[in-house]
C-alpha cells in the first residue's frame, strides 16, 4: 500500500459520447487514457461494465457476471481498453456487485424454477431497498460462482482491482429491514456469518491468484477489520464517514464553520484503524444532492475556491483518493445517465483554473512520498496546532520520515496577511502549492519570501485556500 493512488471514477456511457451514441471500448480507451495521463490520475474505476438490462441502474443490477456489456463493444474490445490503459500507465479497477441481482426472468432469479442462487426464505432472499434478490452465501456453489466471476475479470482482462459494491448490505441480516422482517442468528446477532466467510474467502483466493491486485470495500458501517488480514482481508475501505462529514461541513456558510469543526476533524480519530480511501463518488452527485460545485456556498468565485480547497484537503488527508468524473471541470448540474459531462464549460476561465488545480495537485501528490508513504500510521501525520480550527484553519505535517510537508487549510473566507505557524527548529520554508494562485482562479495571495522565527514562521494565507510548504 506504499504507493500513490488517486482514482478517477468513470461511467463510460456518460463521460463522452461519439456522434450522439454510446462510446465504444476502443475509441474511449484512447481518449480516456490520454485524459487521465494528462491529469495525473493513477487509476480509473469503472461503474459496472458487466452486462445489465437497465441503463438507469448505472450497471449495479447485473445479469451477466461473466460478460462485459455489449453497449460499448465486444469482450475483445474491452480487452483492448484495459491493455491500452496499461500501456499509458493507468490502472483499471472495476465495480463488482456480488450483493444482489435483479429478478428478471432472464436473470439468475428462480433459475431452475426454485431459489437456486438466492436464499429460500423471503426474509433473507429479497433486498428491500433495490427490490432484488440476495445471493445465498451459505451455498458453496453460489459462492464459487461469485469468486469465479471475480477471478474471470482478472484472468481474462488483466484488471488491477475490484471494488465490491454495498458490502454492508452483504454483511448484515437486517440491512434495510424492519423488526420482524429478518431472521436473527441463534445468538440474536445480525451479522450474516455465511457472508463474512464468503468475503474472507474471496479476498484470500483473489490475492493468492493475483498478487498485487487491489480489493476495495464500499462498506458504510463500523464493522471491524474490513482491511485487516485477520478480518475480511480487503486492501482498502471507502471512507464513507469522511465523505459524509466533510461534504456536510463544506455545505455550511464559511463564517459558521467554526461551530462544526468536529465534522472536519473527527475522521482523524479513526483514520488509522483501517486502510481507508477518501472518496467523492458518484453517489454524492445524484438524487438532488447537487454536484460538488453546486453544494458549495457563496458566490461563483467562492464556490470554485471551496472546491479547490476540498480537493487539496482530500489529497493531503491520510488515505488513498477517488473523485467522480466532472468534479474536476466544475460540473454545475448533477450527474445523469442520460447526459454527458459539460466539456464546453472549459472555455470559461474559472473552470479552466479548477481543472488545472486538480491536475497540478494530482502530479504533486504522486511525486510527494510524504503524502502517501505512511498513509496508515500516525508516523506520517503530525498536528501543528489543532486549536487553530476555531479560526477556521487546520495545519499539520505530512511526512515519509524524510520529506516534510506543511499543509495549511483555511476553511474561512478571512485573509491572513501574517499567519503564524507554530513549528520549532525550522531552517527553511518554501511554498510549493497554493490553491489561491491566479492560474487556478484565485486572488494570487502567494508567499515568495517566508519570515522564519525561532518558534515558527509567518505566511500569507488566503481565505478558502490550501497552502502547502516544504520545510528543512
Amino acid at each position: 500500500m506504499k504507493q500513490p493512488i488517486n482514482i478517477y471514477e468513470v461511467h463510460l456511457g456518460s463521460w463522452r459520447r461519439y456522434e450522439g451514441e454510446f462510446p465504444k471500448y476502443r475509441e474511449i480507451a484512447i481518449d480516456l487514457a490520454k485524459y487521465c495521463k494528462e491529469m495525473g490520475f493513477s487509476h480509473v474505476e469503472l461503474l459496472p461494465i458487466m452486462e445489465h438490462p437497465l441503463d438507469e441502474s448505472w450497471g449495479y443490477q447485473v445479469t451477466g457476471f461473466f460478460s462485459s456489456t455489449s453497449r460499448y463493444g465486444t469482450p475483445r474490445d474491452f480487452q483492448f481498453f484495459v491493455d491500452h490503459m496499461h500501456q499509458e500507465g493507468i490502472g483499471v479497477i472495476l465495480d463488482w456487485v456480488p450483493g444482489h441481482f435483479p429478478m428478471d426472468e432472464f436473470s439468475l432469479s428462480q433459475f431452475d424454477g426454485s431459489p437456486l442462487y438466492e436464499y429460500e426464505d423471503a426474509r433473507m432472499s429479497l433486498h428491500p431497498h433495490w427490490h432484488t434478490a440476495v445471493f445465498n452465501y451459505g451455498r458453496k456453489e453460489v459462492t464459487n460462482f461469485l469468486i469465479a466471476s471475480a477471478l474471470f475479470w482478472h484472468e481474462k482482462f488483466h484488471i488491477d482491482g475490484i471494488r465490491v459494491d454495498a458490502v454492508a448490505s452483504i454483511l448484515y441480516l437486517d440491512y434495510g429491514r424492519k423488526e420482524g422482517e429478518w431472521i436473527p442468528n441463534s445468538d440474536g446477532t445480525n451479522i450474516n456469518y455465511e457472508a463474512v466467510e464468503f468475503l474472507k474467502h474471496l479476498n484470500q483466493v483473489v490475492h493468492e491468484r493475483f498478487p498485487g491486485t487491489l480489493m476495495f470495500a464500499e462498506e458504510s458501517t463500523t464493522f471491524s477489520g474490513v482491511t485487516h488480514s485477520d478480518g475480511l482481508g480487503f486492501d482498502l475501505k471507502w471512507n464513507m464517514g469522511w465523505m459524509n462529514d466533510t461534504l456536510r461541513y463544506f455545505s455550511k456558510e464559511p463564517q459558521y464553520r467554526k461551530f462544526y469543526q468536529e465534522e472536519l476533524t473527527f475522521s482523524l480519530h479513526y483514520a488509522f484503524t483501517e486502510n481507508f480511501a477518501c472518496v467523492l463518488s458518484h453517489d454524492e452527485v445524484v438524487h438532488e444532492k447537487k454536484s460538488i460545485l453546486a453544494k458549495m456556498p457563496g458566490s461563483d468565485e467562492e464556490k470554485f475556491a471551496n472546491v479547490r480547497l476540498l480537493y487539496s484537503y482530500m489529497l493531503c488527508h491520510p488515505g488513498k483518493n477517488l473523485i467522480f468524473m466532472g468534479a474536476e471541470i466544475g460540473q454545475w448540474r448533477e450527474w445523469s445517465i442520460k447526459g454527458v459531462l459539460n466539456w464546453e464549460l472549459l472555455k470559461y476561465p474559472l473552470h479552466q483554473g479548477l481543472q488545472q488545480c486538480f491536475k497540478d495537485f494530482n502530479f504533486f501528490y504522486r511525486k510527494s512520498r510524504a503524502l502517501w508513504e505512511k498513509d496508515y500510521t500516525w508516523k506520517g501525520y503530525e498536528w501543528i496546532d489543532d486549536s487553530t480550527v476555531q479560526n477556521g484553519v487546520l495545519s499539520y505535517v505530512r511526512t515519509d520520515g524524510k520529506e516534510k510537508l506543511i499543509c495549511i487549510h483555511n476553511f474561512s473566507p478571512t485573509h491572513h496577511a501574517r499567519y503564524f505557524v507554530a513549528l520549532e527548529n525550522v531552517q527553511g520554508v518554501r511554498e510549493v502549492l497554493n490553491t489561491d494562485a491566479a492560474q487556478y482562479g484565485g486572488a494570487n495571495q502567494l508567499n515568495h519570501d517566508i519570515e522564519i522565527k525561532e518558534q515558527g514562521f509567518y505566511v500569507r494565507l488566503a481565505g478558502l485556500a490550501t497552502l502547502i510548504c516544504e520545510i528543512d
